[in-house]
């Protein structure tokens, strides 16, 4: 028996997000007596996947079958299961991100599972099996008592800190069986955003609003998170002006991140936006307008001009290095 966690790639390499999932569950394991086991999927170096016995886990199942190449929820659910049924795993983890979202939905139909997402917290063991999750886009918390004999748990961003310790993982081959039916609807290709820091993955995300005036004025923002080593992103209205890429909208509708510090440059604060970063644990807003909703969700906030102030802080940023 064993606790079992999902572990996502990018070109290879294990996510953040996912060494932090490895993080929670080799926790769990501790504290029910077992041990960890990674599971991943798709195209890795032994060598990188091993790394993630650094972060507690033992042993980590390999599914690397050319019709795994692509994410396909369907066929990955269909691993995920074959995987939580070999290891006989009671308690599953996977970061919370789209891809394991549709995953542990899927795997949990299969297999009669108990699933929560968003889990923010260490399960509490004293009495039964109770783990706190984020709830109204993280501005309330709920205490859910999980009963399934399977509990699958999706780890919001930023719950526990991955800090890699010594040691190295087992690293298996895992070939389970898979249908048709598993590939009812196939990935043709996937176009990922290259050179670029990816939003859910980063710690500092310097973000631009309809403040910054246009397309041709992005420079002293891309220049402030160059000299932090900060993803950029965006508002709904800047994307939808075709100002940014849509990859970079940030919000309700569009992507939901959790970085340590997010600092908004000409956002006004509306909610649908708010909805999307009040997970971070840091907010910084700029904006001229002193009334502006931001100001109340921030932590810090700087009242001035973008353009007077962006320049400055990079200056202050890159003078400390």
């Amino acid at each position: 028996m064993s606790v079992l966690i999902f572990v996502e790639l990018d070109n290879g390499s294990i996510k953040k997000t996912s060494l932090e999932a490895v993080t929670y569950g080799a926790e769990v394991a501790k504290a029910t007596g077992t041990t960890a086991t990674a599971l991943a999927i798709g195209t890795s170096d032994a060598s990188e996947l091993a790394k993630a016995g650094a972060y507690g886990a033992a042993k980590v199942l390999h599914a690397n079958a050319t019709e795994l190449a692509n994410e396909n929820a369907m066929a990955y659910a269909s691993v995920l299961a074959a995987a939580i049924q070999q290891e006989n795993s009671e308690v599953v983890i996977l970061p919370k991100s789209g891809l394991c979202d549709a995953m542990s939905a899927r795997a949990a139909a299969k297999l009669g599972a108990s699933v929560v997402s968003g889990v923010t917290d260490l399960p509490d063991l004293s009495n039964g099996f109770k783990v706190k999750r984020s709830i109204f886009t993280g501005k309330a918390f709920a205490s859910v008592e999980v009963k399934g004999a399977v509990k699958i748990l999706g780890i919001k961003k930023n719950a526990v800190e991955a800090v890699a310790g010594s040691g190295t993982a087992e690293v298996v081959v895992f070939s389970p069986s898979l249908v048709g039916g598993d590939f009812v609807a196939k990935v043709i290709s996937q176009e990922k955003a290259s050179g670029e820091l990816s939003l859910t993955e980063a710690d500092i995300i310097v973000s631009g609003g309809r403040g910054m005036k246009g397309p041709d004025n992005w420079q002293p923002l891309l220049d402030l998170a160059h000299a932090l080593g900060a993803a950029t992103g965006c508002s709904k209205p800047v994307s939808d002006l075709d100002w940014r890429p849509h990859h970079e909208h940030i919000g309700q509708t569009g992507i939901k991140v959790a970085p340590n510090l997010y600092i908004a440059c000409g956002i006004s604060g509306a909610i649908q936006h708010l909805a999307g970063v009040n997970s971070s644990k840091v907010i910084v807003a700029i904006n001229k307008d002193p009334e502006a909703p931001f100001f109340k969700a921030a932590d810090y906030g700087i009242v001035g001009d973008v353009f007077d102030i962006l320049p400055r802080l990079t200056k202050a940023v890159l003078d400390t290095k």
